[in-house]
């Protein structure tokens, strides 16, 4: 599809300048505040894809025998100049994402701590020495890159998400590509203008904008070693099978963060006020448009009929605008698509039974009614076996279970297919200890609504949440972006003479 020529043309970044071929297919970029297209972003061929792959297989060598500290100086003037463009990259975020600025800003800040850690990486790059093993020889290990490494990206998170992969990546001396989502293109070229400004050689950092074309060619490229991913858990399941298949001297290494439904546990002993407000920011922040968002609460026994009670004024409440209003609580939606999406799980809840307390759907914002705007939703009485307990909504719907105890609740977690996140609410250290040991979650907040871990621990839920053996960022992901090696050294003077013919030992 190609929209309006007088519309900025968003293109790829490939060796170090915006490149876009001619005639090149292209697809409108939407600020959901107003639902009408503010760029257009051109989509990759595979022509495109392989000039990028070339680009960082080309600048790989290079920057793999640069020295850890001077790849690291050159990530912390990347993190001034984040940190200078701060306003601006949140800016863009708002106008193509439609989350409210605060949040923005705030998702800007999550990103920055990534690059801070990978300043780091000289102390994280260090491994261990062994002195004289036996027969003189002496033993260590190495931490090498990988070579040509992919991210593709989320729409939710256009800065957060590719600061989790990119400075690790690059940090650790491989060439990193960035597949971001088509949705919210701007902030990727804006980053890969500072990464060129901070010193990054050409061909270190690329991105391609795309679909499920680029998608594939890239997963399919013989000289990518590495795909990371953060998205819905079809695709991430996808990645990682498609990865699977590869045949050669180097299967591709995935990492895929799939969805999530996550729940909130509160328990009669809880803070009440507490709690509804941590529901409040988790369900309905950004829209409920976060891997992490809260979209069930677990009312365990009797606490159930006032949390709802206090749950629906503070609900009918929100302040919803366009994102860069000073007072906006919540944003819209990112595209009509998925606001239909949204609408047509509340009309299923309905359908399925569960009692609709507060209806998001039909709301205006003046001045901005083109704009793809949902109000927050709540539906109480919600049973395991419904659609809308069982899927992940991605929008500002909060769903009420009701349970007996904490063992209820427990099962009905553990038995979902997701595990990426989940919070409990509790006045009680005992009730927390056994909480967080059976729950069967990636990431657990205990009086914490959104249990993000920072920059030196490591995202990643459990079961369908997750495809691959490590988690995101933090030493997790320098152990993704390394090959690990053993070498085991000795000098002439210590061989004994003639051939040995038993299994070497320590002596």
């Amino acid at each position: 599809m190609t929209t309006d020529n007088k519309l900025e043309t968003l293109t790829h970044y490939i060796n170090g300048k915006r490149v876009a071929a001619a005639n090149a297919k292209t697809q409108p970029v939407f600020n959901p505040a107003t639902g009408s297209p503010c760029a257009q972003v051109v989509l990759a061929e595979v022509l495109e894809v392989n000039a990028a792959v070339a680009a960082a297989a080309a600048a790989a060598p290079a920057w793999a025998d640069t020295a850890p500290l001077k790849r690291a100086r050159i990530m912390s003037k990347f993190k001034e100049l984040l940190e200078k463009n701060h306003d601006a990259l949140a800016a863009a975020i708002t106008r193509e994402h439609g989350k409210v600025f605060s949040d923005a800003k705030g998702e800007v800040i999550r990103g920055l701590e990534i690059v801070e850690f990978a300043c780091g990486i000289p102390q994280l790059l260090k491994t261990q020495f062994t002195d004289n093993i036996g027969g003189g020889i002496d033993n260590w290990q190495l931490r090498q890159p990988l070579g040509v490494t992919v991210g593709i990206t989320p729409f939710n998170f256009p800065v957060m998400v590719p600061l989790w992969m990119a400075p690790m990546a690059i940090a650790c001396g491989n060439t990193f590509i960035l597949k971001p989502s088509e949705r919210d293109p701007t902030p990727s070229l804006m980053m890969a203008d500072l990464f060129k400004e901070a010193g990054l050689p050409d061909g270190v950092f690329n991105v391609v904008q795309g679909d499920k074309l680029a998608v594939d060619t890239l997963l399919q490229h013989p000289d990518v070693k590495a795909v990371s991913f953060v998205g819905s858990t079809p695709i991430a399941e996808y990645i990682y099978t498609e990865g699977a298949k590869r045949k050669g001297a180097y299967p591709l290494r995935v990492q895929a963060l799939g969805g999530a439904k996550n729940h909130l546990v509160v328990m009669p002993d809880a803070d009440l006020d507490q709690a509804v407000d941590a529901l409040i920011g988790a369900a309905y922040g950004s829209a409920g448009e976060r891997c992490m968002a809260i979209s069930v609460a677990v009312a365990v026994g009797s606490v159930a009929d006032k949390l709802v009670d206090a749950l629906v004024p503070r609900i009918k409440a929100l302040k919803i605008k366009n994102g860069l209003e000073a007072d906006a609580e919540m944003g819209p939606v990112v595209t009509a698509v998925h606001k239909a999406k949204i609408e047509s799980y509340i009309a299923d809840g309905v359908k399925s039974g569960a009692k609709l307390i507060v209806d998001g759907r039909g709301i205006s914002v003046p001045g901005h009614e083109q704009g793809f705007f949902l109000g927050g939703t709540l539906f109480d009485h919600v049973t395991p076996d419904m659609k809308i307990h069982q899927e992940e909504i991605f929008g500002p719907v909060l769903c009420v279970v009701r349970v007996p105890d904490m063992a209820a609740a427990i099962n009905l977690i553990n038995a979902h297919e997701y595990g990426n996140g989940v919070a409990l609410f509790t006045s009680d250290g005992n009730t927390a200890r056994e909480f967080s040991r059976r729950i069967e979650v990636g990431m657990v907040g205990v009086n914490v609504p959104i249990p993000v871990p920072m920059a030196w621990h490591s995202f990643g839920g459990w079961k369908r949440s997750l495809f691959g053996d490590t988690h995101i960022y933090g030493e997790e992901g320098v152990r993704f972006y390394t090959r690990y090696k053993s070498i085991m050294q000795r000098w002439p003077e210590s061989i004994a003479k003639g051939a040995e013919f038993t299994m070497p030992v320590a002596k």
